[in-house]
């Protein structure tokens, strides 16, 4: 299924002023992105969007981001944190 074949990448980048946005990109439209990207916003207490296929999460955020997705049934070995 999508949440089996899925390979995700969750990064950091800088953007204006200073601010860290943590980027998940790969989760594929069968995994239902956007319910993802609000669980995700709810569980870490921060802003963000689904935009251009990416989900984008305010703040650094990496490490606690790969928890939750494997705890929604995505595979570990999927996940690349960079």
């Amino acid at each position: 299924m999508a949440i089996e074949s899925a390979k995700i990448k969750v990064y950091t980048v800088k953007r204006a002023f200073g601010k860290n946005v943590t980027i998940v990109e790969g989760i594929s439209q069968d995994a239902n992105p956007k319910e993802v990207a609000r669980a995700l916003k709810s569980k870490l207490a921060c802003g963000g969007t689904f935009k251009g296929g990416n989900i984008e999460l305010q703040g650094e955020h990496r490490e606690k981001v790969k928890k939750i997705l494997i705890g929604r049934g995505f595979n570990e070995s999927q996940i690349e944190v960079g």
